[in-house]
């Protein structure tokens, strides 16, 4: 056993070594290399602990794991964090617990709708589509490019259930006015969070307010594990369904490589829980919902432990760079919206959006291929408007209003990253090439 350990000593201390050397991290040389719109930071720490899990031999879900939401529920002051596999199925886990029977007349049922925006991620609204209930979409506000909390009254119906928005690019929405308008209600508010960690609203981080929350840890995010994600939440109640329904939807909730933690494996009466299983049916394969295996491995979990001490640094450069975008950029105003922070919130910026006026003769187009001409990369809205998606002809949903800054978007909206990979230099350049492309095509 010593001649084992001291050969992963060996082993470790060799991978440290290379991984300075490979994952060195120069800056970006502004008009030589490219400016990502995302990206991720990977160091020592992240490599050495996945090459540790996978000495381990365990594979799936372990050690590593169990510390890393340990430290991120203790980091976002939520009781309950469990990962998976990816930002889109912590969307569809914490959406389906609230479909569960468990919830009684309250549980979302098909035909049954739900609040959201067309203007975001596909995935924080596929959920609803696919459990059969009904998207209701409203207009977000040109100002924070967020849901427009004066205008949920509207969308009020028999059949409303729940809320379910995200925080658009990690500028949180307004919180007290949805919050309050949810416990008026009597509905469930799920929180989207993927491109949200670390911003707060009122001192307190965003996830926390909501009854249910998700969170990605995608490359493009504020800290990765390559594909992940989680759901958190403060209900005891609700992380066991979201347990079930992350875990093939069994009833049993032993970790992984471990039994009879409930010390009744043989004994349990389907009366209990539903459904006409056999008395003393085993509890490992007794299912209570239509669930799916959804974990992640110990190795991604491994690097999120190696990101987690660096959220705060992350975030710090990317307040940082929104700011020093901002200043740069001011003079373009009669051409540009600048999204400003959420009242009352402290936003962890995923990326800097920039939407072209009516009045201005820029073109959407031309500028961001000018803008990837010049080695600066951009992404859209996301969706833009997802009602125009080519995969919404056979959707069923309800629009509330007009959508007129959702289309807005749609056309108009881009943004530039400012993630923890990009220097002061860099942002001295975008400026400076938005800068050239107004002068020689605009003015």
């Amino acid at each position: 056993m010593d001649n084992i350990e001291k050969i992963e000593e060996e082993i470790l201390i060799l991978v440290e070594k290379y991984s300075k050397i490979k994952f060195r991290k120069d800056k970006y040389i502004p008009g030589k290399d490219v400016i990502q719109a995302s990206g991720k930071y990977i160091s020592e720490d992240e490599i050495i602990n996945m090459v540790s899990a996978s000495l381990d031999g365990w594979l799936t879900a372990g050690r590593f794991n169990q510390e890393f939401e340990k430290k991120l529920s203790k980091y976002i002051d939520v009781k309950h964090l469990m990962t998976v596999n990816s930002g889109s199925s912590a969307n569809l886990v914490a959406f389906n617990t609230l479909t569960s029977p468990r919830l009684g007349e309250k549980a979302i049922k098909k035909g049954d709708e739900v609040i959201t925006v067309a203007a975001g991620f596909p995935t924080t609204i596929n959920p609803i589509i696919q459990f059969g209930a009904i998207p209701v979409f409203v207009d977000i506000r040109q100002d924070t490019l967020n849901i427009d909390e004066k205008l949920v009254e509207k969308c009020l119906s028999s059949k409303t259930k729940a809320v379910m928005v995200a925080h658009t690019l990690g500028n949180p929405f307004n919180l007290s006015s949805i919050v309050d308008f949810c416990e008026k209600n009597n509905l469930w508010l799920i929180e989207d969070c993927c491109d949200a960690l670390g911003a707060k609203y009122e001192g307190k981080h965003v996830g926390t307010f909501g009854d249910i929350a998700s969170l990605s840890f995608y490359p493009a995010h504020h800290i990765t594990m390559g594909e992940g994600g989680a759901v958190f939440t403060n209900s005891s109640r609700l992380k066991r369904i979201a347990e079930s329904y992350r875990d093939w939807g069994r009833d049993c909730y032993c970790p992984p490589g471990e039994d009879n933690t409930c010390n009744k494996r043989y004994c349990w009466k389907s009366a209990s829980i539903g459904g006409s299983l056999p008395v003393g049916y085993d509890h490992k394969y007794t299912y209570s919902h239509l669930g799916y295996n959804l974990k992640i491995t110990d190795m991604q979990a491994a690097c999120g432990l190696g990101q987690i001490n660096k959220i705060e640094k992350f975030i710090e450069i990317r307040k940082r760079n929104y700011h020093l975008l901002l200043k740069g950029l001011r003079e373009f105003e009669n051409h540009f919206y600048f999204a400003r922070p959420t009242d009352s919130s402290s936003p962890s910026w995923f990326g800097f959006p920039i939407t072209i006026k009516n009045n201005s003769k820029i073109n959407r187009s031309e500028l961001i291929n000018y803008l990837k001409e010049n080695k600066i990369g951009t992404r859209l809205l996301f969706a833009g408007n997802v009602t125009k998606q080519p995969y919404f002809d056979a959707i069923e949903y309800r629009i509330v209003g007009a959508l007129k800054n959702t289309d807005k978007v749609m056309r108009d909206t881009f943004w530039i990253g400012l993630h923890q990979l990009v220097g002061e230099d860099s942002i001295k350049y975008i400026i400076k090439v938005i800068s050239n492309f107004i002068k020689e095509k605009i003015n």
